[in-house]
């Protein structure tokens, strides 16, 4: 099963490639943040949006309390350990 899991963005790396790290439950990584930047939203004003994360790209924008919604039903759900530890060892590649 692949997982959307909550992340926050914490810098632009590249404006231009639309790159920027995102921390997800303290695991950074840089994720493509194309699908969340438009004229209304471009990338400096993503630094601190909590985003929804899946293979590598922030899918969607998303408030803080429906992030921590569902950390807290991935925990219960034991999936948020198997997503970390899969992000993890896609930084080592």
């Amino acid at each position: 099963m692949c997982l959307g899991i909550p992340g926050q963005i914490v810098e632009i790396d590249d404006k231009e490639q639309k790159l920027a790290i995102v921390d997800v439950g303290g695991v950074r990584r840089q994720v493509n943040i194309a699908c969340i930047v438009d004229e209304e939203h471009p990338p400096a004003s993503c630094v601190g949006a909590w985003v929804l994360v899946h293979v590598g790209f922030a899918m969607s924008r998303i408030d803080e309390e429906e992030a921590e919604r569902t950390i807290k039903l991935l925990t219960e759900m034991g999936e948020v350990q198997a997503e970390l530890q899969a992000i993890r060892e896609s930084n080592t590649s």
